[in-house]
């Protein structure tokens, strides 16, 4: 099976090393949303108006493979 990475890049970065084998990129896209509503609920009010959050799910190459962004702006 593919292993596949899952990387937070914004309010906290991290690197995902260890990765995750999964069977195709349709499962690791649910794995993403799952991952992404997780941190986002731990988020708590650290992200601020003007700020980006970013998963970014790899392949075991390393190649983006899929990008869940969160961009928080002001109204004017």
């Amino acid at each position: 099976m593919p292993r596949y990475f899952f990387n937070v890049h914004g309010t906290r970065p991290l690197i995902d090393e260890e990765g995750e084998e999964l069977a195709d990129n349709e499962v690791a896209w649910r794995e993403a949303t799952i991952i992404a509503g997780e941190i986002f609920r731990e988020i708590d009010g650290a992200l601020r108006p003007g700020e980006v959050w970013t998963l970014e799910v790899a392949d075991e190459n390393r190649k983006s493979v899929y990008f869940i962004d969160i961009k928080t702006r002001e109204a004017n």
